[in-house]
């Protein structure tokens, strides 16, 4: 496995809920840290690397994965030892029952378990048609009491996470894990300062990952307080349309056909000048990118385009199967196009060409 590979495993094999985004964020430092001259972080934990560009007036270009991945808390213990749990970020209840989940301990030990509901044998036949509420789901870890779980550590509060191991696919373009919503963000953010690193950049970048996104856009905000910056892209993950069923009035986007960049969503409209000079790059430089929206979603690139007087800001994003769920897939090429076209532009967001954004 080669470091790039590495790095994805590591980031998707680790657990980070909103709200609780130590370990991803301990990861963030660890691989920002030999291109950072500097970190900043929030009172919330949204952590970013900065370089310094040429000149006091630089522009500053905010760069910005999310660390948090949809996930549950642990809300009681029952008599029996089975746990009730709360989601944490947008969950479809007909993904969950019969998945492997690992609860987090505080101490940080991981205790598998598996979500359970009444079984459909004992339902009348009108009720084993619907799907189950979440809030009827449980999760089993094998107890046989409350005090044997409490005896292992687990308390109230607790992180559950999907089980799912980081896999490259028989096709190997294809790669499978838990949570590219959103450590395929943050994979792009260090991709991309490492590169402007190395080939330089006319502005101060600002390169990492806000925290609990997938609850109300919440470390978005405060980090746009703190680094005030003058043009902002969240990097984050979209939807394809390339699955059975789908229909290019539900998504345009396929796996492999490179970056998506976002026109609209439930949240922005797009800024028109920076969609132009971001499109207008990736064809001189032949990137592939796909133009698309997303009607029912948003990204932290809302919060960003609302800080102060107003940033231009725009939501590039990599086209992910199965979001929101256990397990889900993306292409190497769309995470490659995506760094790929965040470091062409990003190289060429001087000053002069900020102001005409701006005037644009």
């Amino acid at each position: 496995m080669n470091e790039q590979l590495h790095m994805l495993k590591r980031l998707t094999d680790a657990t980070g809920v909103p709200g609780n985004e130590k370990e991803v964020r301990q990861l963030m430092r660890e691989y920002l840290e030999p291109h950072a001259e500097n970190f900043h972080q929030d009172g919330l934990g949204s952590l970013f690397a900065e370089r310094q560009g040429a000149g006091e007036d630089a522009p500053r270009i905010l760069i910005a994965g999310h660390m948090d991945e949809v996930g549950f808390m642990v809300t009681k213990i029952d008599e029996k030892g089975f746990l009730r749990f709360q989601p944490l970020g947008g969950w479809w209840g007909q993904v969950l029952l019969a998945q492997r989940m690992n609860i987090v301990t505080s101490s940080g030990e991981v205790i598998p378990g598996v979500i359970g509901a009444k079984p459909p044998h004992v339902l009348p036949p009108e009720a084993r048609n619907k799907p189950v509420d979440i809030k009827e789901m449980f999760i089993d870890i094998g107890a046989t009491s409350k005090e044997e779980v409490e005896g292992w550590g687990i308390r109230p509060g607790d992180t559950v996470v999907p089980h799912c191991e980081f896999t490259v696919m028989k096709n190997d373009n294809f790669l499978m894990a838990k949570a590219w919503d959103n450590r395929v963000g943050c994979a792009i953010a260090i991709e991309a300062i490492k590169r402007l690193k190395e080939e330089g950049h006319p502005n101060t970048i600002f390169a990492g990952a806000t925290v609990q996104e997938e609850v109300g856009l919440r470390g978005a905000q405060t980090i746009a307080n703190l680094l005030r910056p003058t043009i902002a892209f969240a990097v984050d993950t979209g939807i394809p349309g390339d699955t059975p069923g789908m229909t290019d009035r539900e998504a345009l986007s396929k796996l492999g056909e490179g970056v998506q960049v976002i026109l609209f969503d439930a949240t922005m409209i797009a800024h028109r000048g920076l969609i132009d000079f971001v499109t207008t790059v990736a064809k001189e430089e032949n990137i592939k990118y796909q133009l698309d929206l997303t009607p029912g979603g948003g990204t932290d690139a809302a919060k960003f385009h609302l800080s102060h007087t107003g940033v231009p800001s725009l939501a590039l994003t990599v086209p992910i199967r199965y979001l929101h769920t256990n397990v889900s897939i993306m292409h190497k090429a769309d995470f490659e196009a995506a760094v790929d076209l965040i470091v062409a532009v990003t190289k060429r967001l001087d000053a002069e060409t900020v102001q005409a954004i701006y005037e644009g």
